[in-house]
This record gives C-alpha cells, structure tokens and sequence, in this order.
C-alpha cells in the first residue's frame, strides 16, 4: 500500500464521498470504531476502568469522541476532555459532540491553564488515553494548551517508557507529528500505539519522529485500496497484508522437500555456533524444504547437535576456528554448493582476514541468489563498491545501520538521518537488494522499489535475531524466487516482526529470545492468512 501525504489524504477522503456516496460523517464513525476497538482489544478480555479521551476541536477531536461514545456502550466510563470551546467544534466532528452530549454525557471543557492544571491528577491516573487533540493536517508546531497537554503526557508517560499509563493510543496520528516527512517544529505526543486511517502517512513511516507512532496500525473505513493507488504519487510502500496476497502462501498438496529449496547457510565459527543455529532454525521455520549448515570443522558438532533436521558440512578452519581460505583451494565449498538453491552467508563467520577473504570470494564467484549478513557485510567494509563485481544475478544485504555505514565509510548517525535515500542509493549503485534493518525496516531494489516494514516490537533487541532474519530471508528467496525480490525479501521482514510480535504475547519484551522469534514464524505466516482471507 502507498503511504499518503496529507494532501492526498484529503483528496482520497474528498473522492470517497463524492465517487462512492460514502459521506464524511460515515468515515468519522469508522474511524472512531476502530480506535475503540482497538482499545478494547488491547485490554481483552477485561476492560480498562480509567479511560481518558483527549480531543481537540477539528475532525481528529470528532474521531475521539466516537470512539469514546462505542467505549461507553462497551461499558467504560472514559473521561473526555475538550481542548475547545463547543462551539467551535463544526461540520462532522460538531455532530459528533452533539450526539455524545444528547445522550446525557458530559465533556470536560479545557479553555485556560487553569483547567487543565485540574483535570491533570486524573488524566495521570488514567489507564488509558486516547490521544484525538492534533490530526494529519497539522502545519507547523503544536502551540498553547495543546502543547503543554503534549509535554505533560510525555512527562507522566516518561515518553511512552513508565509502567503507567498502560496505553497511550494515537488516533490517526500522533499529536504534534507532521505528516509529510519533515521533522517536528515542536513537541510529539508519544504513543505506545496509533490507529490511522485508509493508509499510512509519510512521517508515520520516515521523519526522525517517526517512534512517536509506537506500533502503527492501518484501518480500513471505508476509501476503496484502489483509491490510495490512484491518489498517492510517491513510490513508498508500506509492507502491509496487501503487498504479499499475490504469492503462493498456500501449499499445493502434491508438494515435496524439493519443491520449497535447499538452503545452504555458510556461518558459525567458533563460540558462535549459536549464529549458525539461529539462522538454520530461521531457515526451517521460514518453510525451507531443505537446510544444509556450512561451518568450520571445529563447530560442526555443535551446530549439528542444534537441530536434528539440519545437514552440516564441515569446512577447514583456521587456528582461531573461522573458515580457512583453503576450503575453497580444495574446492570443498564448490561440492557443497551443488544442488543448492540460495545462499545465505555471515553469521558468525568471524572478522579473521583470511575468513574475509573467503567471503569475498564466495560472493563474486557464486551463482546462486546470495543473502548476505553480519560478518558477511564486515568483509566488505570500506568497499562496497566490490560488490558490483560478482556473478549471481541476485543480491540482497541486510546490514544494521552500523554495517551501513562501514559498507559506505560513513557514520551511523548519517545512515540514520537519511535511510531511504542512501538504501534506494546503495542498491541502484551495487545493483543488489537492501534491507537496512531497524526501526522500520526498508526494503530498496536496484529498480526503484521502496517498502518500509512497522512489524516487530523491542524484543528484537537481543542478539540472534538477525541470524534468525536471515535464514528466513533464504528460505523464502528458495520457496518463491527472486525475480520479485523486494517483496519478497519484505514479506520476511514482515512475518519476522510478526512473530516477534506472537511469541512475546503475555510476557515482557525483554526476554524474548531469538529462537523463541524462529519458532513463531509458522504462527506468523498463518496470521497473515488469515487477515488475507478475511479482507484486511
């Protein structure tokens, strides 16, 4: 799906009403559902006690109050503030307050500082709030009350990091974030999670405040896909459901081994057997047919013991116990490269120079499609540009930013400050696919093509889950192909969000392990048909 300007918004909302007989009054009722329900869902299969709905005075202040109406017949009592005198709330969002108030609800109107100072206590009591004070149309920084609302939010709420309150929910966008891509005049209300609407916008995706979203959900309410296709003018995709509807998800029952690839992972060394495990479990519960692990002689056991359905070969190793150069003066690794489907190499290969020279070689002389990572990429620091020079057809790099910016000899901080830009740069300029991983993780071929990834969560913050990306990124290269090699490659990093997201339910995200991620995979890939097979 495109993700939208502000601009285009409007006009796909415009063209919603005036092509498809839905009336704006109509999406500002879904609109609010979803944010309702989100709520609800969060909290399943209790209900949050202290909900506190924060509206302003426009169309995002009518979507709050919606929302606070379908909570109130869930049977929550949310406590609703309005940034604005009533009288200046119109059109739509006017109804909207009309109705909540008809129905015997009462606001709590918030005009001065003076009000707000004491509406305060309970708004930092509050379960949950519902953040509706500031929507995409936004220019410029957010000012007055509605500003100091932002910074004592983000002040109680540590930004979105304390214990309390338990949800932080964006309506459409976060308050305070502009939607184009631009960095913030001013403050941004920090979200644990936004609901948005018909399609993501740029800045959800991209600017530097983009983690102010939190977990970013898209709703449909109403506007036709096709709409959001014909409107949107940008070539930035968002990897959502939609993007992977067209490839072959479901298994034939004529199906074998052979039919889904043979992955080769060439990694692992010595004391980090645990890369080369990761990856190959990765690989399997990424449906691989087949995975054979290729790894220093003096790790194979180990590596071997990790899971009975790998095959492992074992390669000469250096004295440090990475893989000597001499495995390819023997030709060992040209056996083992027969009858293989996709190579995927690095983890835990090591940064010994006569392991690096053997990476470099492998990659220019292989002819399978390469998936190259961790210690892969360090074999190439400082001289991307080699990679050019090889014989596969197919490359994809999967660097952190870190590795980023050793390929390019740059900094982090420049990596970060520009991602699209020097992703989309890289992959035209070394005619190979990258995923630079991350916050949103983008997704840029050599032909233009741009995804960014908003699955996972912060239990990806631990050592392996790399390892465990790229066995995934291999065994769907071996199962669908490369000749649509971004998507493809994004529908890896979705699912690997995904599962990260399924195996932390009912725990904190700081122990999840990677192996825990691998294992979630198959539970990830049947959630995604299921969103497919019921439209959304």
């Amino acid at each position: 799906m495109k993700a939208l300007t502000a601009a285009e918004m409007r006009e796909v909302d415009r063209l919603t009403s005036e092509r498809f007989g839905i009336p704006g009054l109509q999406l500002m009722e879904a609109a609010g559902k979803k944010v309702a329900d989100a709520v609800l869902r969060e909290f399943s299969p209790g209900l949050p006690q202290r909900v506190t709905v924060l509206c302003g005075k426009g169309n995002n202040g009518g979507d709050g109050l919606v929302a606070a109406r379908h909570l109130r017949a869930a049977g929550i009592g949310p406590r609703v503030c309005l940034f604005a005198a009533p009288r200046e709330m119109h059109g739509d969002a006017g109804a909207n307050l009309a109705r909540y108030v008809e129905a015997g609800n009462t606001i709590l109107v918030i005009e001065d500082e003076a009000a707000w100072e004491s509406a305060l206590p309970s708004v930092a009591d509050s379960e949950v709030i519902v953040d509706a004070l500031l929507g995409t149309g936004l220019r410029g920084a957010a000012t007055g009350l509605i500003a100091r609302a932002i910074e004592d939010i983000n002040r109680l709420s540590a930004n979105a990091t304390a214990a309390r309150p338990a949800l932080i929910l964006a309506v459409d966008t976060p308050s305070g974030l502009p939607s184009d891509g631009q960095a913030a005049e001013g403050s941004v209300l920090r979200a644990h999670r936004t609901v948005t609407f018909t399609a993501p916008k740029i800045s959800q995706l991209l600017s530097r405040d983009a983690d102010a979203v939190g977990a970013l959900e898209v709703c449909a309410i109403g506007s036709p896909a096709a709409l959001v296709e014909e409107i949107g003018q940008g070539t930035l995709r968002w990897a959502g459901p939609d993007e992977f509807a067209g490839l072959p998800l479901v298994r034939s029952v004529k199906s074998h081994k052979g039919t889904f690839g043979h992955v080769l992972l060439v990694a692992g060394s010595l004391g980090k057997s645990g890369a080369a495990i990761l990856s190959g479990r990765g690989a399997l519960r990424g449906g691989a047919g087949l995975v054979t692990i290729a790894t220093p002689e003096v790790a194979s056991p180990t590596v071997a013991a990790g899971q009975p359905e790998y095959m492992t070969e074992g390669l000469d190793s250096t004295q440090e116990g990475t893989v000597a150069w001499s495995s390819l003066e023997k030709s060992r690794l040209a056996e083992v490269l027969k009858g293989k489907t996709v190579l995927g190499i690095g983890p835990g290969l090591g940064t010994h120079a006569e392991t690096q020279k053997f990476i470099r070689s492998v990659v220019r002389e292989t002819l399978l499609p390469t998936i190259l990572d961790a210690d892969g990429l360090n074999a190439f620091a400082g001289d991307g540009d080699l990679l050019r020079e090889r014989a596969s057809k197919f490359l994809a790099l999967t660097p952190h930013p870190g590795e980023m910016a050793r390929l390019l000899g740059s900094t982090t901080t420049a990596v970060q400050a520009d991602r699209v830009r020097l992703a989309l740069d890289a992959a035209r300029r070394w005619n190979a696919h990258i995923v630079l991983k991350g916050y949103h993780s983008i997704v840029a071929s050599p032909g233009g093509q741009t995804f960014v990834n908003t699955t996972g969560n912060a239990g990806l913050a631990k050592g392996g889950t790399g390892d465990v990306l790229t066995g995934i990124l291999s065994a769907f290269i071996a199962q669908f192909g490369a000749d649509d090699g971004a998507r493809v490659l994004s529908l890896g990093v979705y699912l690997h969000g995904i599962a990260a997201e399924l195996a932390s339910r009912g725990t904190d995200l700081s122990g999840l392990l990677a192996s825990e991620v691998a294992d979630a995979v198959p539970h990830a890939r049947l959630k995604l048909l299921e969103e497919l097979r019921k439209g959304g």
